[in-house]
């Protein structure tokens, strides 16, 4: 099995309890529709799992298949210098078709964000950096596809099919 490299920190987005005994971490690219067919499935899961799971994103574009990948992370990224991560990663999955600069722009002024400064975050080579070290992690730690998934620092490679992945997360908490 392989293992999360490096382990969750202070530098990943996570929604749920800072200290849940379970914590989900997916790779994702933002313009994977495998990625947004487990995008409402990660919503419920974590709607039902409440404060027992701590759930992280990491960005992993294939900019190979999804040309807009790495703009819609980088813009993830800018809008969280914002303090608006999860609004705009909300807000890509929710319009996954329309990824383009002009539409990720259009989604920075929606979620509400000062738009001058998401441009010059987003031209920043800080939000590129972060992309591309959850791009190395995801490498290192065995991902190779999109949705990648670990379950308390494990590589899961179970089905994501909501019922599956509830149960397997929930059986941790006994």
């Amino acid at each position: 099995m392989s293992k999360l490299k490096p382990a969750v920190s202070a530098a990943d987005h996570y929604q749920g309890a800072k200290d849940a005994k379970v914590v989900l971490v997916e790779y994702g690219d933002y313009q994977c529709p495998h990625c947004g067919h487990a995008y409402p499935i990660i919503k419920s899961v974590q709607k039902k799992m409440g404060h027992k799971l701590k759930f992280v994103f990491r960005n992993f574009p294939l900019s190979e298949a999804h040309p807009n990948a790495v703009h819609a992370a980088i813009a993830a990224e800018a809008a969280s210098a914002q303090g608006k991560f999860w609004e705009m990663h909300d807000m890509i999955y929710e319009n996954q078709n329309n990824l383009d600069d002009n539409h990720l722009l259009a989604f920075a002024t929606k979620i509400g964000l000062n738009v001058k400064q998401f441009e010059a975050d987003f031209d920043s080579s800080n939000c590129q950096k972060k992309v591309e070290a959850d791009f190395e992690s995801g490498v290192r730690s065995g991902v190779n596809g999109t949705p990648g998934f670990f379950i308390n620092e494990e590589k899961y490679d179970d089905s994501w099919d909501e019922d599956v992945l509830l149960a397997n997360l929930e059986k941790l908490l006994k």
